[in-house]
């Protein structure tokens, strides 16, 4: 596999807004709502923002395909800042194995919402309970290469939680610093060969960590959302 990395020069050292939990949260709260988008189950819906915004669209374009799901942007506190819950998908899927994701996947007919689908599959992925979430509001939907519409549910995770990751469906469990993630000299763009054609998209590299892709892509639209 080939691949170009294209990342622009930033002048900027950490966030341009204060990502205290007190801040932010009051950041969140003016910029988010929890009324999710009425056509997120509309077939005929496409979503401005998404991996298509930086290379050509593997799903199919009319919608009719598209499948509605919603993950889980977890905040937890960590005194003068929030660190952001992710997981690192087991190997053994058969789609995205290996890739930092947020908890989540699709809505299902019996979840009442978005966010109910959100907290339901953390539970199921990484066993954080519900008493410990609070949902603030969710971001503008975010369509995936593979034909995914989902809905990012941003929330607070109150300390005190335990966690019990599901073998079968992830392999880590980890958390990073939300300045990080909403430091834009930490943002680049990648590109590389992928299914015979050239792709490009976002990433965010901490530590070990790749984050890449869909997961990126939602982050960067959560800072860009919060500047």
């Amino acid at each position: 596999m080939s691949s170009h990395n294209h990342a622009s020069p930033q002048t900027h050292q950490g966030p341009p807004f204060s990502v205290t939990p007190p801040d932010f949260t009051e950041r969140l709260k003016e910029r988010l709502t929890l009324n999710p988008p009425e056509a997120l189950f509309d077939p005929k819906y496409f979503p401005s923002l998404g991996d298509h915004n930086l290379a050509p669209l593997m799903a199919s374009p009319d919608g009719r395909k598209h499948r509605a799901a919603a993950v889980l942007i977890g905040l937890i506190e960590d005194k003068d800042d929030y660190r952001v819950l992710l997981t690192r998908r087991a190997s053994n899927l058969r789609t995205h194995s290996g890739q930092i994701a947020f908890p989540g996947g699709k809505i299902d007919p019996e979840d009442d919402s978005a966010v109910a689908a959100a907290i339901r599959e953390a539970k199921e992925e990484v066993g954080l309970d519900a008493s410990f979430i609070t949902p603030i509001g969710y971001l503008d939907p975010y369509l995936s290469g593979t034909g995914f519409r989902i809905l990012p549910v941003v929330a607070t995770i109150k300390n005190g939680f335990t966690l019990t990751p599901d073998p079968s469906e992830v392999d880590m469990v980890f958390d990073v610093p939300l300045s990080f993630l909403m430091d834009p000299s930490n943002h680049a763009r990648h590109t590389r060969e992928l299914r015979g054609a050239w792709r490009t998209y976002h990433v965010m590299h901490y530590e070990e960590h790749y984050i890449w892709g869909v997961t990126a892509g939602i982050l960067k639209n959560l800072y860009e959302r919060m500047i």
